[in-house]
């Protein structure tokens, strides 16, 4: 469907689909935070707040009521929303009208033994907490095994104890829900059971569960559907069934022999209610789609003309996309700036320099950022200049101090801006 703007006014009610606890609390913070982020918890548990208690449907709210409750703009409750829909906590419906409503179903988190085995978010977790935190998690909430052989087991039956009484109202409450954590389709299934004899593989190996998991492995280690059937024909049983453990251990480790670590969710493109107002179709404005329409690892392959990004620059962007939250776009602008100011090297520490600097300054898109890195360079650049005229002058990415609209490009700057464009027309 076509994108929702999200209005103050808008209304909403929760809707519990589920038993949630203390426990759940726990989990949120420990297993989910890390991942999603604190806002996202922070709504999580003002969405179940607003349930005010055990009551299975809530009062009818706003959505200013959040505004103000979490001091965040209604933009940035909508990607925290959208974060927590992502991990299957949560479930959105919309209905148009004079004023937009919305149902927002509300799901348990994942127990911790559920979520350590889960094949996206396990590896994800992983990455972001580090190997001794990890495993500190795992040790902690390992099922504890107490050897009674030399004990006997003296518990009583319920029909030991108790006597069945009729005409006893039967209490219908909500049962534990957990939501699937859906991706859409990463391969063509028909395409790899079309190209894998029906010899060798049974009819029912591509089951609902089964497509599930080799869709979130698609995604998470980004498999295409070639590799994805070669990975598949070398875990089939002799029943011709796929073993999904084999699968998963097999996904994870072809990753990490191309890759030399796993995986994080730094493959997200800027969000739609940051992007720049769509109308500019000067050459500056296609520029601008370029930088907020691709994510930051792709716009670095496209960089370097098809060729992977080495896993210093994958850590560079991780440094920026996760740990100092910047939006994709900005991020896309800010490697551009480097790599045309530093000559074509990605340096560490004058990325994290110029990156506190555009934290600060709150740039949201890529026109902004664009905007902010053309009027800093010519601050600097005079500042240079009063220090001394011999100093020679790095080059300026192409959408620098000029008018591409009204202004024709020498042969330079048009080969650099169809090197930019030419992946994207």
């Amino acid at each position: 469907m076509d994108t929702v703007t999200l209005l103050p006014a808008d209304r909403y009610v929760i809707y519990n689909k589920t038993i949630l606890t203390d426990f759940d609390k726990n989990v949120l913070i420990t297993f989910y935070e890390p991942i999603i982020g604190h806002l996202a918890v922070s709504l999580y548990l003002t969405y179940w707040n607003d349930l005010e208690g055990i009551n299975q449907v809530s009062r009818e709210l706003n959505h200013h009521h959040l505004m103000s409750i979490l001091k965040c703009p209604l933009g940035t409750i909508k990607e925290a929303r959208e974060a927590l829909e992502a991990v299957g906590l949560l479930k959105t419906y919309y209905k148009n009208g004079d004023v937009n409503s919305y149902i927002y179903e509300l799901y348990s988190p994942l127990t911790p033994q559920e979520f350590l085995n889960h094949p996206i978010l396990n590896i994800v977790l992983y990455n972001n907490i580090g190997a001794t935190e990890y495993e500190y998690l795992k040790k902690r909430y390992q099922k504890l095994k107490i050897d009674t052989k030399e004990y006997q087991d003296i518990s009583k039956k319920m029909d030991e104890v108790y006597t069945a009484i009729s005409d006893i109202p039967v209490f219908e409450g909500v049962e534990r829900s957990i939501n699937d954590i859906e991706c859409n389709d990463q391969v063509d299934f028909d395409l790899i059971i079309s190209a894998i004899p029906k010899g060798i593989i049974n009819e029912r190996a591509f089951n609902k569960k089964t497509r599930e998991l080799i869709n979130q492995l698609a995604f998470i280690y980004k498999i295409d559907s070639l590799k994805m059937m070669e990975l598949i024909r070398s875990v089939l049983n002799e029943f011709g069934m796929i073993d999904k453990t084999a699968l998963r251990q097999a996904a994870r480790k072809m990753y990490q022999f191309n890759n030399g670590a796993l995986p994080t969710l730094i493959y997200r493109s800027q969000p739609e209610y940051l992007k720049t107002p769509a109308g500019d179709n000067s050459m500056r404005g296609k520029i601008i789609q370029v930088f907020e329409s691709i994510n930051p690892v792709d716009f670095l392959r496209n960089k370097y003309r098809g060729v992977k990004p080495t896993n210093a620059d994958i850590k560079i962007i991780e440094m920026l996309v996760i740990d100092l939250e910047m939006p994709p776009a900005v991020v896309n602008v800010l490697l551009d700036y480097v790599l045309r100011k530093n000559n074509n090297k990605l340096s560490r520490a004058y990325i994290e320099t110029i990156a506190g600097q555009w934290k600060r300054a709150g740039l949201k898109n890529a026109s902004e950022a664009m905007d902010f890195a053309e009027k800093e360079n010519k601050r600097l650049s005079k500042k240079a200049s009063s220090v001394t005229n011999n100093r020679s002058v790095a080059p300026e990415p192409v959408w620098f101090n000029m008018d591409i609209k009204k202004q024709e490009l020498s042969e330079e700057e048009q080969k650099e801006v169809d090197e930019l464009l030419k992946e994207f027309k």
